[in-house]
């Protein structure tokens, strides 16, 4: 995709500077200066890369320049920008991140934080009233926090925090507990269960077979269990008894996460195969045809994933048509 820049730039065009390091990731001048152009609006997106120990100064020089409109901010000064700003909003406060700068007609650096304003701005747009609804936020970090905080602003009720770093979520809570002490907080579970919102502020599922940072099923409300049993599982065998004792154990949880998931609408099956050909089997002098093939273990699972929401097979026993051996 290119675009060709067709902007005059004279002596009354405003400069709005977006720092950061490394720069060759940035896309707002690739968005925002199309849109100045369109609009007729004399003012240019500037890329300026800028190393964190040369930060500090930087942000102070480049206010001095009579042409400056404002600045964006991304990684890796957000968190510092705040320390060096004369006034921030609110949502600054909670994201404890700053992604946006200007000089107010009093001279003082003012900052606000739009990260998680346009999340909202897209649940919104969704028909989801925010008002009074239950949120679980999964990752607390620079996302997170700023999309945390736009919600909080939003007249939620209650808002849940978990991320994998303890400190993180700990120092949200606390801060939106300071800012908003009529929303419920609570921290360290991300159970879905009981929240009307869930996000996933966090890294996962950006990459193709990512897994989900929280149970989705249940969010849901369906979804289907398969545990792996054995019919060791349903009989002992001699000299199975380590073997055995894994696998009963198993049936167990097996018929107990079954009456747990039946509120949410997730089914659970157990599925029983005898002797079944794997690589297990390779040198222990046993015919191919005497026992079952994986593929009908997986014949079996597929049909019973295919029922009716009403419906659910709770145990799949097979057995080698000759029985067991």
């Amino acid at each position: 995709l290119f675009y060709f820049f067709t902007m005059n730039i004279d002596g009354n065009t405003e400069l709005i500077a977006h720092i950061g390091y490394p720069t060759h990731g940035f896309k707002s001048p690739l968005v925002y200066n199309p849109y100045f152009e369109q609009e007729g609006i004399n003012a240019l997106v500037v890329p300026m890369g800028c190393r964190a120990e040369h930060y500090p100064a930087f942000l102070k020089s480049v206010f001095q320049l009579t042409n400056i409109r404002g600045a964006l901010i991304t990684m890796p000064h957000k968190v510092t920008t705040v320390g060096l700003l004369d006034e921030v909003t609110r949502t600054v406060k909670v994201a404890g991140a700053c992604n946006a700068v200007k000089l107010d007609v009093e001279g003082r650096l003012v900052g606000d934080q739009f990260d998680g304003a346009g999340f909202v701005r897209g649940v919104k747009r969704k028909g989801f009233d925010l008002t009074g609804k239950r949120v679980l936020v999964v990752g607390t970090g620079g996302v997170g926090s700023a999309i945390a905080a736009s919600l909080a602003a939003e007249k939620i009720q209650a808002i849940s925090l978990f991320d994998l770093n303890p400190v993180s979520f700990a120092g949200l809570a606390q801060r939106l507990k300071n800012e908003y002490p009529q929303i419920q907080v609570q921290t360290g579970s991300n159970d879905p269960d009981g929240h009307d919102l869930v996000v996933n502020a966090t890294p996962l599922g950006m990459n193709e077979g990512d897994p989900l940072p929280m149970d989705v099923m249940k969010a849901q409300g369906r979804g289907h269990i398969f545990n792996m049993c054995s019919i060791a599982s349903l009989r002992a065998y001699p000299h199975g008894s380590s073997y055995g004792i894994t696998k009963y154990a198993l049936a167990g949880f097996n018929a107990n996460l079954r009456e747990e998931m039946k509120p949410f609408g997730i089914k659970v099956t157990g599925v029983f195969p005898g002797a079944t050909m794997s690589d297990s089997w390779e040198g222990s002098g046993v015919q191919p045809e005497r026992i079952m093939q994986a593929d009908d273990v997986a014949k079996m699972i597929v049909a019973a994933a295919q029922l009716s929401p009403a419906a659910v097979v709770e145990d799949i026993i097979m057995r080698p048509q000759l029985g067991d051996l």
